[in-house]
C-alpha cells in the first residue's frame, strides 16, 4: 500500500478475484483509477506461460482496450449483504444434506420420512421431544445427534431468513424490486447487492445477457445457432432460476 500511496493517481487493471473489491475501493481512495478485468477477458492476452509477470503484461494489454468490459467495483455494504447471501445458501445446501441423510438412514429400517425438507424437521423435532422410532440403541443415540443437528440448523436458517427480510424492508431499491410480480426478498436482495449500480448497463438486454439468461452464441459460417441459455455461475444464480 505504502508504494500507492507514493504514487501519482493513474490507471491501475486488476484481475476480478478474491479480495479484489476491497483492494480497489483502498485504491480509489488515494485517487487511483481502479479498473476490475473479469479473468476471461485478460487470458486472450497471455502470450506465454503463466506467471506474475506475464499476467501483470496481459492485465496491462487488456486495460488499455478500448472495448474491454469491466466489473464494477462492489462497496463494503454490498459485499455485507452478499455475505449474508451466502451464508444462507450455505446453510441451506447443509440441511438438505442433513435431512436428505436423516430420510435415507431410517429408510432402512423401514422408516418413511415424506419428501421435502420441513417433514424432515418436524420428524426431527419429534425425535427430540420422544416420539423415537423401534430402532436398536445405538441407532436412536445416532439419530438423537442428527436430529438435534438438523433442528439447529433449520433455526439458524430461519435466523438468516429474518435478516434477509429485515434488510428487504430498509432498502427502496429491494422494495421497488418486488413490486414486480414473482421477484420476493430473497432474488431483489441478490440482485440489488451483486448489482450495485444498475445505469452501467445501457439496456435491460445487456442485464440479462450478465447474469447469463440469454442463450450461447454458436453462430459460424454464415449460420446462425443458439445454445441453452447459461446460468450465472455464482452462489446468487438460484435466486434468478
Amino acid at each position: 500500500m505504502q508504494f500507492f500511496t507514493n504514487l501519482e493517481p493513474c490507471l491501475i487493471g486488476m484481475e476480478a478475484c478474491g479480495s479484489s473489491h476491497y483492494w480497489a475501493r483502498e485504491l480509489s481512495k488515494l485517487g487511483h483509477d481502479v479498473r476490475l478485468i473479469p479473468a476471461n477477458y485478460v487470458k486472450p492476452y497471455v502470450k506465454r506461460g503463466k506467471s506474475d509477470a506475464n499476467d501483470a503484461e496481459a492485465i496491462c494489454e487488456a486495460v488499455t482496450r478500448p472495448t474491454m468490459r469491466f466489473v464494477a467495483p462492489k462497496s463494503g455494504e454490498q459485499q455485507a449483504v452478499l455475505f449474508l447471501h451466502r451464508a444462507r445458501d450455505l446453510i441451506v445446501r447443509q440441511r438438505t444434506q442433513l435431512s436428505n441423510m436423516l430420510r435415507s438412514l431410517l429408510a432402512e429400517f423401514g422408516v418413511i420420512i415424506p419428501q421435502g425438507t420441513g417433514t424432515a424437521v418436524k420428524y426431527a423435532k419429534g425425535v427430540l421431544e420422544g416420539e423415537k422410532p423401534a430402532l436398536p440403541e445405538f441407532a436412536i443415540d445416532v439419530l438423537s445427534q442428527l436430529s438435534h443437528q438438523l433442528v439447529a440448523m433449520h433455526l439458524r436458517f430461519r435466523w438468516y431468513e429474518m435478516r434477509m427480510r429485515l434488510h428487504s424492508k430498509l432498502d427502496k431499491r429491494v422494495m421497488l424490486l418486488r413490486t414486480i410480480p414473482g421477484v420476493g426478498p430473497v432474488t431483489a436482495s441478490a440482485i440489488v447487492a451483486t448489482v450495485g449500480d444498475a445505469k452501467q448497463f445501457k439496456n435491460g438486454r445487456q442485464f440479462a445477457a450478465w447474469i447469463g439468461l440469454t442463450p450461447l452464441n454458436l453462430s459460424s459460417g454464415g449460420k446462425e445457432r443458439l445454445g441453452g441459455s447459461r446460468k450465472w455461475a455464482t452462489v446468487t444464480s438460484d435466486v434468478f432460476w
